[in-house]
């Protein structure tokens, strides 16, 4: 009576081992989207003096590797020209270059790398590694994505917003560690349109 049961039980584990290859194996590979940079947006908000504040960063790369069906072998990954950054005032754009601030001659690159994405109740969250004036820190890039077919060619449109604290990246040295002129919280919001090769 043993040796059926542990036979039955080597049968069962081997039935399940196949049921998991054969999942494994039917899962969508991730499709690779890069980004269009003529119809996307990054843009920053920060309070300074009690009024609030906008820029844009111009230049940024982005890739998405996804799969709604294969989260986990999905990723994002961004990468933000520093030096295209524009608040719409000369002086304040070389203020916030400088080192104290964002230090964009040491750090020309900021980094977003996800870890993970899982799906939330109103899209996705890419939680990774963002780097910063040489920081790194656990972040989370929540979004929502739209996938359509435009001329033949798949196209996702990925947008959200996100909000990190300055001060936690090092972006405020000496005077500019005070938040009693500009905020610590920055929001960041991305419209990006990301074509599919």
């Amino acid at each position: 009576m043993i040796c059926c049961s542990a036979h039955a039980l080597r049968r069962i584990t081997l039935f399940v081992s196949l049921l998991s290859a054969a999942s494994w194996a039917t899962a969508a590979a991730p499709a690779r989207y890069t980004l269009d940079p003529a119809k996307s947006k990054l843009e920053y908000e920060f309070v300074q003096a009690g009024a609030q504040n906008k820029g844009t960063f111009k230049k940024l790369t982005t890739t998405l590797d996804f799969a709604a069906d294969n989260l986990a072998a999905s990723k994002l990954d961004v990468v933000v020209d520093m030096t295209s950054l524009d608040s719409g005032d000369k002086e304040r754009d070389d203020t916030l270059r400088g080192a104290d601030l964002f230090n964009i001659a040491k750090y020309p690159q900021a980094r977003f790398t996800s870890a993970q994405i899982v799906k939330t109740a109103s899209g996705y969250d890419a939680v990774g590694k963002l780097t910063l004036r040489g920081v790194s820190r656990d972040t989370h890039v929540p979004f929502t994505l739209r996938t359509v077919t435009e001329q033949g060619k798949p196209v996702s449109y990925l947008t959200g917003q996100t909000t990190i604290k300055r001060l936690e990246f090092g972006v405020g040295q000496g005077d500019w560690k005070s938040t009693e002129w500009v905020g610590d919280a920055v929001t960041v919001s991305y419209s990006v349109r990301l074509t599919g090769q």
